[in-house]
């Protein structure tokens, strides 16, 4: 109930924790994506960025809320801010209380996370089959989405920022979309040469 001072329940420092849901969340990725020109590779590794500085802030140091304690100690009375719970801001701002990971928006959330992967998981064997060949991917779910890599990593991105927005990765959400919005169009460009160009001269690049 407001007013009431949670028990104290430290829940960062914890940097195995870091590592491990760092490195298993981007192995299963990196598994699905494999990426090999140097755009991919850049492209996963601003990926990788935002869910190294999510992760810490989850289980590490938590930077947000160390910058803003005070402003959130002086709105949100006898709220016991270095629990894990409270690392959930939304649920702070809306004054709520009671456990977030029970709330609707919170499965959503996960359901759209998980969801993801599959969609990954989907494609892989078509780009890989395409690059094999050197043709275009244009079935499974190239038949409807050209760039289902980056239709997969927009909403990892958009389920975490709901359940534990921090500063570096609302700044870094805008940027990332920015950078995959140009991706898609110098990608979009390479489809369209390769489309015109004779057969057996798809290259590697346009074959995505």
């Amino acid at each position: 109930m407001p007013g009431a001072v949670r028990p104290s329940a430290y829940a960062y420092g914890r940097r195995p924790l870091v590592a491990i849901n760092a490195a298993v969340f981007l192995v299963f990725v990196f598994s699905f994506t494999r990426p090999g020109a140097a755009r991919d590779r850049r492209s996963f590794g601003t990926f990788s960025a935002f869910i190294v500085a999510l992760c810490t802030e989850m289980f590490g140091f938590p930077l947000t809320i160390s910058l803003l304690s005070g402003w959130l100690r002086d709105r949100f009375l006898g709220r016991d801010l270095f629990a894990h719970n409270d690392g959930m801001l939304w649920w702070e701002l809306l004054g709520r209380w009671g456990d977030p990971h029970r709330q609707p928006w919170h499965q959503r959330s996960i359901l759209g996370i998980a969801g993801s992967p599959v969609l990954l998981a989907a494609a892989w064997p078509v780009l890989f089959r395409a690059q094999r060949d050197r043709t275009l991917a244009t079935t499974g779910p190239y038949a409807s989405l050209r760039h289902p890599q980056y239709a997969a990593f927009v909403p990892i991105m958009v389920g975490f920022l709901p359940m534990w927005p921090t500063l570096p990765t609302v700044v870094m959400f805008p940027a990332l979309l920015l950078m995959y919005a140009r991706l898609i169009r110098r990608q979009e460009r390479e489809a369209r040469a390769a489309r015109s160009a004779p057969p057996g001269l798809c290259r590697h690049h346009a074959c995505r």
